[in-house]
């Protein structure tokens, strides 16, 4: 059986029926993760949690040790992940509370440390990035929200932008233009160092907001939080589901 790595925020380990077992504080080359590794079981599955922020959530996703989270979940196991990500919706189609699960990425983002190839190196690596998520753990995802019902896009492209503010009316006119469905600020370098350690990654994006200029008002964090409470039992029933099988 697959173990699964679910990387977002900490409401995702109250799963009805999860038993969370262990939580394993890892060393890195990196430094240290955002949060230690929680351990657990679902449906005789096991299962590792990492709060992508912290817990309490309080790393900004400019400053997520992603290569340390990465490391640390292969360190411990995990053979796939499900990154759970709250986004804002720039194609029509992406109002709050939809789901979407990317296909696609564009990266936006700068400064951040993005690879482990780097230093001195016996050879100089380059990983095939064409399809940044792995197709098979996307069906899953498909699968379980076409069963349950939920309002999603099996399709989307993923702009990744640097954070911690969010964009400009420009800035989103831009990234529509550029073919973006949703944008986001911690989809990269995650997926990225992923597939240099060769972990099969999708991501289950919730939408929490109209990206900048896609509403009449001016986006608010009160706005955020609600939609990201009203959405995140959809989350849960779908990695319920994929974690079941």
């Amino acid at each position: 059986m697959t173990v699964y790595a679910i990387i977002g925020g900490t409401g995702l380990t109250q799963l009805d029926g999860l038993t969370l077992k262990q939580m394993q504080h890892l060393d890195t080359p990196y430094g240290a993760p955002s949060a230690p590794v929680l351990r657990g079981e679902y449906a005789g599955h096991e299962v590792l949690f990492l709060a992508r922020h912290g817990h309490p959530h309080r790393i900004a996703p400019h400053q997520v040790n992603y290569r340390a989270n990465l490391w640390a979940l292969k360190q411990a196991g995990a053979e796939a992940i499900i990154a759970v990500n709250a986004v804002g919706g720039i194609h029509a189609a992406m109002g709050s509370g939809h789901l979407c699960v990317a296909h696609q990425i564009i990266d936006y983002t700068w400064g951040r440390e993005h690879t482990f190839f780097e230093g001195e190196l016996d050879h100089v690596t380059h990983i095939d990035f064409s399809y940044p998520y792995d197709e098979a753990l996307r069906g899953k995802l498909i699968e379980a929200l076409q069963a349950l019902g939920h309002p999603h896009s099996s399709h989307g492209v993923y702009g990744a932008t640097q954070g911690p503010r969010l964009e400009t009316v420009a800035e989103i006119a831009r990234m529509e233009r550029d073919g973006c469905d949703i944008v986001g600020m911690t989809g990269m370098p995650e997926a990225a160092l992923a597939r240099e350690l060769d972990l099969p990654y999708a991501c289950l994006a919730l939408v929490v907001n109209p990206a900048a200029g896609k509403s009449s008002g001016i986006i608010t964090m009160a706005e955020i939080e609600q939609a990201l409470a009203d959405g995140i039992g959809k989350v849960r029933d779908v990695l319920s589901r994929v974690l079941a099988v």
